[in-house]
């Protein structure tokens, strides 16, 4: 283990400087990389058939990730077929850790791939609970009173 302790130095502002100055693993900057996976999500929801897709830019809003997609499957079996396809598809363009929910009731299954959130619905449940009102909602400012 090794402690840099002199001139003020931590192993944190070390290993920032050290981030800050190398260029990133793949070469590719956060935004493309970003870009890049919200084009494999869009590209696999169209093949998949999926309905009524919708891309929210969230970069101003939440510190979850960069986009939000939604869409919506026929019944539980599309919504299925759409979440592992969407799968397989980051799987082949080489994103790793891509993390999935509901995928056994395929009621609303999400699948958050860090820089891109899915949200794939059955029409009635999307209805319901309605998140592309939540997230198109416009900025409300700091004078704003709530």
């Amino acid at each position: 283990m090794v402690v840099l302790a002199a001139k003020g130095k931590t192993l944190r502002t070390a290993l920032r400087k050290k981030a800050d100055i190398a260029p990133s693993p793949a070469g590719v900057s956060v935004r493309d990389a970003s870009s890049r996976a919200l084009d494999t999500v869009l590209a696999s929801l169209e093949d998949s058939k999926a309905e009524n897709i919708v891309s929210i830019d969230i970069q101003g809003k939440s510190s979850l990730g960069d986009y939000m997609v939604i869409a919506s499957g026929r019944s539980h079996r599309h919504v299925s077929a759409i979440a592992d396809h969407l799968l397989k598809a980051f799987k082949d363009a080489g994103f790793s850790g891509v993390r999935v929910e509901g995928l056994a009731s395929a009621d609303w299954v999400l699948i958050d791939s860090g820089d891109v959130i899915v949200h794939v619905f059955r029409p009635e449940v999307r209805e319901f609970y309605n998140l592309e009102k939540m997230w198109q909602a416009p900025d409300l400012d700091e004078e704003t009173l709530h």
